[in-house]
């Protein structure tokens, strides 16, 4: 009787600390009320300078071989005028508009009306109706997590017709990729600004809108928290996991196919870009309902930066490598390519065991066991918006006592590993990496300004306990 009451006891703390969490999480995660002259600069910068990067890296690859000078140095001696350039690139076509229609229908159609099968056969998903962490105005939402679904759906339809139907070449996304960006782009613009109106007149629910007053800063960052149409479609979780990350895949194997059309073969490098990209792309969609605990999810509104970024952004900058092949085709030798999978290999393995140890330790409020012996940590204490006194732990054993954010180490080493698959004959393959240890710098900043509000003198307590962020002994 006395275990009993003890487990009864344990199980209902449990549901206490994980919504207290969310209670604290409401006052301390999300986008700002207010507007500083250095974010206002930033989203600015942004909004100008982000469509013309892609714009230019793209273009650098179909005019100049993937060269990232040499147009600057044609424009600066006067070789080439900047209209010069404009002439040469491809326009919007009536066949990429249908191309890039017919995507986004079908993967809505996979998204909506399709309820997800695959948790029924395959041990270990979560799939079908989730839930998603309170909002700050104390709304459970429900997802319909279907991703795994959608992206096999697609895939066995791809190789469907590259081996038997033929209705249309493999090689479709490369020789139609500068016209379906400025679909991507239009499709962009459109779902923002949809937001923005959306959040102003009709919002999904009003009380998880935020409104600056600024309206750049809120174009940018967004208004609603979750928008919505209808009971199913939520906009964060299909632009952030369809249609580009399904599609990133795919646009891989188009390139591959165009490799294989253009030089009689498909080049190492090439496997090991697809390979890699492949397993991070079925790990997203394997831990799709996972994902819903994220910052993207879990704390982020609904604006230019996600919907543009996940229509642009995402597909034309994060396959930057099997474009390069394609006009620089690599042919690695054994060890190289071989140094190059175990690199990959064992960032994927540090990145995904380090968010398994986090999330074991989570669901079993530390009564698990972490390289075979019960975790370490450190009992914080917050007081949330109500001012209610909480408590939670900060594990320091496992990888999370290597480093705070050791996750996106791994992440950065297959990161690495996508770059190095390219040789070193340019530096257009390495935009990845410089921009995703930017992106997870500035991660990890935020995330310990959130923690060092919250937990005050322990989160002191932990950073003296775990004091590097990346890297052991180096940062």
């Amino acid at each position: 009787m006395a275990a009993h009451q003890e487990k009864k006891f344990a199980q209902e703390r449990k549901h206490k600390n994980i919504q207290n969490d969310t209670k604290a999480s409401q006052g301390q995660w999300g986008r700002a009320w207010e507007v500083d002259w250095f974010s206002l600069a930033s989203i600015l910068f942004l909004l100008m300078f982000a469509p013309l990067i892609v714009y230019y890296f793209i273009m650098s690859c179909d005019q100049y071989q993937c060269s990232l000078t040499d147009p600057l140095l044609d424009l600066l001696t006067g070789n080439k005028h900047l209209s010069d350039i404009w002439n040469k690139t491809p326009m919007l076509t009536y066949r990429a508009a249908g191309i890039y229609s017919l995507w986004v229908t079908f993967q809505v159609v996979l998204y909506v009306f399709i309820p997800d099968f695959c948790h029924k056969f395959l041990p270990g998903y979560v799939g079908g109706v989730q839930e998603g962490a309170v909002t700050p105005a104390g709304v459970v939402n429900k997802y319909q997590i279907n991703g795994l679904q959608a992206w096999i759906i697609t895939h066995v339809l791809w190789f469907a017709n590259a081996s038997f139907f033929h209705f249309f070449s493999p090689t479709i996304i490369f020789d139609n990729w500068i016209p379906l960006l400025w679909c991507a782009n239009i499709l962009g613009y459109a779902v923002s600004t949809f937001a923005m109106i959306k959040g102003y007149f009709f919002p999904t629910n009003a009380k998880d809108c935020k409104f600056t007053g600024n309206f750049f800063y809120d174009y940018m960052m967004g208004i609603e928290f979750n928008p919505r149409i209808g009971k199913w479609f939520d906009f964060k979780l299909f632009f952030n996991g369809r249609p580009g990350i399904v599609a990133w895949t795919l646009i891989n194997l188009s390139f591959a196919a165009k490799q294989q059309e253009l030089y009689a073969e498909v080049t190492n490098s090439m496997i090991l870009v697809n390979v890699l990209q492949g397993l991070y792309v079925l790990d997203f969609f394997w831990n799709e309902a996972w994902y819903l605990k994220t910052i993207d999810i879990c704390h982020d509104h609904f604006g230019w930066y996600l919907g543009w970024g996940d229509c642009v952004w995402l597909p034309y900058l994060y396959t930057l490598q099997g474009l390069y092949l394609v006009y620089h085709p690599v042919q690695l030798c054994t060890a190289h390519a071989i140094g190059i999978l175990m690199l990959g290999l064992l960032g994927y393995y540090i990145f995904r065991m380090t968010n398994h140890q986090k999330d074991l330790f989570r669901r079993t409020n530390g009564n698990c066991r972490i390289w075979g012996k019960k975790p370490e940590y450190i009992e914080c204490s917050y007081v949330s918006v109500d001012g209610t006194k909480y408590y939670s732990k900060l594990m320091t054993s496992g990888f999370w006592g290597w480093a705070r954010h050791f996750n996106y180490t791994g992440d950065l080493m297959g990161s690495l590993a996508y770059c190095l698959a390219c040789g070193f004959e340019h530096i257009l393959p390495y935009f990845y990496i410089v921009y995703m240890t930017i992106l997870l710098t500035h991660r990890c900043i935020r995330d310990e300004h959130r923690c060092c509000s919250k937990y005050g003198k322990d989160w002191k307590r932990y950073t003296a306990a775990v004091p590097y962020r990346l890297l052991p002994r180096i940062f």
